[in-house]
């Protein structure tokens, strides 16, 4: 693989990215440490996927499909309305490493990116510390 292709496209591009949000939101319901962040979504976790979706394509260097639809991110106000502590980021977390060490095979990338998806992870908090 080049160095200068995108994380989307190391991933496998739209399947890759659909291959992770699919699973993610599978652990969320399966995973017992992910049970305050399943708590805080509504019974369907369809319109949560395809967010997280779309956010992710951009996010990895993809089309901005989130970007097109809904306009800037603003991830924390976006997401204001549901309480966010250690319990909720750490059910989250669990739910995406387990999810990218099933679907994405590049070590370097993961490496990568993993760090950037925990800081992000903790940006979110929203109650607590």
């Amino acid at each position: 693989m080049s160095a200068s292709e995108t994380p989307y496209q190391r991933i496998g591009g739209e399947a890759g990215v659909q291959r992770l949000v699919a699973r993610f939101y599978r652990l969320m319901d399966e995973l017992p440490e992910a049970a305050a962040c399943r708590a805080i979504h509504p019974p369907s976790l369809a319109n949560a996927e395809q967010k997280l979706f779309e956010y992710l394509t951009g996010w990895f260097g993809g089309p901005p499909l989130f970007v097109d639809k809904y306009g800037h991110p603003r991830l924390r106000s976006r997401h204001l309305h549901a309480p966010i502590d250690t319990p909720e980021i750490s059910g989250w977390l669990a739910c995406f490493r387990q999810a990218w060490a099933e679907t994405v095979e590049d070590a370097a990338l993961g490496a990568a990116v993993l760090p950037q998806v925990e800081h992000l992870a903790q940006h979110m908090r929203n109650r607590g510390d």
